[in-house]
């Protein structure tokens, strides 16, 4: 079973960043996590970061979204 938490390595482990970048995701409230424990370490729950993955996604969607279109009505326009 996987766990239900990850810590801050295994965020930057999975999305391949540095532990600086994570802990600005996580201090943004781009990414919740939360503190535990006396020392303040903290954890990413595991749905949380596939639902900041699926955010991701799709602001890149809706961003190159437009970008085709345009770059495509030019390249209509230099074929003619």
């Amino acid at each position: 079973m996987a766990p239900r938490f990850l810590s801050i390595a295994d965020v930057t482990e999975i999305l391949n960043i540095s532990a600086q970048q994570a802990y600005s995701l996580v201090k943004s409230g781009d990414l919740p996590a939360i503190q535990l424990g006396g020392r303040g370490i903290w954890r990413v729950e595991a749905a949380e970061l596939e639902a900041y993955i699926a955010r991701q996604y799709a602001a890149n969607r809706a961003r190159v979204g437009r970008e085709p279109a345009e770059q495509g009505a030019a390249g209509t326009d230099q074929q003619s």
